[in-house]
């Protein structure tokens, strides 16, 4: 396992998300700007709802003919079924201030389609949010983690569950497809229906990618996205959330916890990757972080987001359900 340098103190503070609500609704009355702002970046724009009723369903059954919730064997830690092996694990390096506490799923598939994404409050739109705990249980998801946040912006490639949402490309993104493969991609070269015809199910577009034929990829450290208004830099030691690639049909999430001064420091980027070349993965993708990392289990949240066990709001998690649920 890659040793994590010492980290410095790290000062509890509020989420940028919820800092940039709280000043942008003492603002709204200011001017234009600030109300344009607080439209953009809070008030709820709802594009389409009731989403899932129009993507593809999730297999419920294979060839062996076994279905249902009698066919899975769940414990604290692990979930087994005829559909999925998830095992759920916590690891720490270092101890006080430079400590780093992260969580890792190993996922292993019957088939690409069951780990799906899903939307909050079963709508697509900007600036529609729910924990990730609160969309697992609406999705009866054994597993769910949070995704890239896709709501915050107005740019990238949504492709949900084999339906694509929105085609602007805009940055580097993760690309899934039917026959279990993952993909780094430009989505600047491309577009939604290219995508969809070639098999693709589901798209990130947050980043960067971190980790490619093994590799930790160069130049990391000094990546910005989305540096848009309210934004600030995902440099430094942040909590973070990262989706790993071991192998067709088979991926690694990591959570760390972070800026949780005497619990965990969080890590940085370069940090990050090593931890998922560590865990064996051959393609890793940096997802949303902050108070956003979070990783549900079995009813209950994994993880202790900003050392305050109270998850932020998000706009979509990926989830694996309950076997024979939908």
């Amino acid at each position: 396992m890659t040793k994590l340098p010492d980290a410095p103190l790290v000062k509890k503070k509020p989420s940028r998300r919820t800092f940039i609500a709280g000043s942008l609704a003492l603002l709204a009355g200011a001017g234009g700007t600030a109300g344009w702002a607080l439209d953009r970046f809070v008030i709820e724009h709802v594009e389409q709802t009731d989403v899932s009723s129009g993507e593809s369903s999730p297999p419920t059954t294979t060839d062996s003919g076994s279905h249902g919730a009698d066919a899975a064997v769940l414990d604290e830690n692990s979930y087994t079924s005829d559909l999925a092996t998830i095992t759920i694990t916590e690891k720490t390096i270092g101890s006080g201030q430079a400590a780093v506490v992260y969580f890792v799923a190993d996922l292993k598939l019957s088939e690409a389609n069951v780990l799906r994404l899903a939307f909050a409050k079963d709508s697509f739109g900007e600036n529609i949010i729910e924990t990730t705990s609160q969309i697992a249980q609406e999705h009866d998801a054994v597993f769910a983690v949070n995704g890239d946040y896709y709501g915050f912006r107005d740019t990238g490639i949504v492709i949900r569950n084999g339906k694509a949402y929105r085609d602007k490309g805009a940055r580097e993104a993760l690309a899934f497809y039917a026959d279990g493969s993952v993909k780094i991609y430009d989505e600047r070269q491309t577009n939604a229906s290219a995508l969809v015809n070639q098999g693709v199910i589901n798209t990130l577009s947050f980043g960067p990618a971190i980790v490619a034929d093994g590799k930790v990829i160069d130049g990391i450290d000094s990546v910005e996205i989305d540096t848009n208004f309210g934004n600030h830099s995902i440099q430094g030691k942040q909590p973070r959330t990262a989706v790993g690639v071991l192998g067709d049909n088979h991926v690694v999430f990591v959570v760390v916890d972070g800026r949780a001064a005497g619990y965990s420091a969080g890590v940085s980027m370069p940090e990050l990757a090593s931890i998922m070349t560590d865990l064996g993965a051959k393609t890793a993708y940096n997802m949303d972080g902050g108070g956003s990392s979070t990783i549900y289990f079995n009813g209950r949240l994994v993880n202790n987001p900003l050392g305050r066990d109270k998850e932020r709001g998000t706009s979509d998690v990926f989830y694996v359900a309950k076997q024979g649920q939908q």
